[in-house]
């Protein structure tokens, strides 16, 4: 497959976060609902906090089963690093930029959380785009094709992610803020599609699933803050198992898929 048509398909992977997004002009809805649409959110961030641990500890555990002592320490460090700085680098990032929207409740302002969400999310679509790249540049073309289908899958249940904290706002998300985290949630899978054609790296994949693990830490705290304010617990475990059993159905079919 060509550079430009992996890239396409990069492309068309990561435009389908937008599908998700305009949830966030949603109004009207009852305190009971807006916590069970971010308990929702919740549980589908929780699973891919899971399976990017999982993919990023891949190749550490290979590299130890191997006894490659460089690889294994070079990776331990790259993943240890990864994960600072995508928690850290949120906390203090937020805490400089948006410190002053938060509420008096300590509660943070749905729009920088949606922008936090966005952002984890693009790194990790990021190390989506690098599988789908590396795929192609082989010349596994059904297999890319699974891929990219299925992260298209997957990239929706994301952008209703990215979403679900502006419902809480009294005034809708503008469309220009929405393809703002549009852009930064899915764009990155283009980019990584792009750089996976050209040069393959599992060093890559580790640095960019564990700065998205990092990240997502962070995003998880809020989003469990937030749901403490707007949902009783029955109300917030129902949402945080159904959405995780949302996005682990999508990965599923993309396991299948590839299988």
């Amino acid at each position: 497959m060509s550079q430009t048509g992996a890239v396409a398909l990069g492309a068309l992977a990561g435009a389908t976060v937008f599908l998700g997004l305009p949830v966030a002009r949603m109004r009207g809805l009852p305190k009971g609902m807006q916590g069970f649409l971010n308990a929702f959110a919740t549980g589908i961030l929780v699973f891919l906090l899971w399976d990017i641990l999982t993919h990023a500890g891949g190749p550490v555990e290979v590299a130890l089963e191997q006894r490659n002592r460089g690889p294994f320490f070079a990776m331990v460090a790259i993943f240890a690093v990864g994960i600072a700085v995508g928690l850290l680098g949120l906390v203090y990032f937020n805490r400089s930029l948006f410190s002053h929207l938060r509420h008096a409740t300590g509660a943070p302002n749905p729009r920088s959380l949606s922008l936090a969400i966005a952002t984890g999310l693009g790194l990790h679509n990021l190390s989506e785009g690098l599988a789908i790249g590396e795929s192609a540049h082989v010349g596994a073309i059904a297999f890319t094709g699974v891929l990219a289908v299925g992260f298209a899958l997957h990239n929706i249940t994301e952008g209703f992610g990215i979403a679900a904290p502006m419902t809480t706002e009294s005034k809708p998300a503008s469309w220009r803020f929405l393809a703002l985290a549009g852009l930064i949630g899915g764009g990155p899978t283009f980019i990584g599609t792009w750089i996976g054609y050209l040069a393959g790296s599992s060093y890559f994949s580790v640095a960019f699933l564990a700065v998205a693990a990092g990240a997502l830490l962070y995003v998880l705290n809020e989003l469990f803050n937030l749901g403490r304010r707007l949902s009783s617990p029955p109300t917030f475990a129902w949402g945080l198992l159904l959405g995780f059993l949302t996005a682990y159905g999508t990965d599923l079919i993309l396991t299948l898929g590839s299988a």
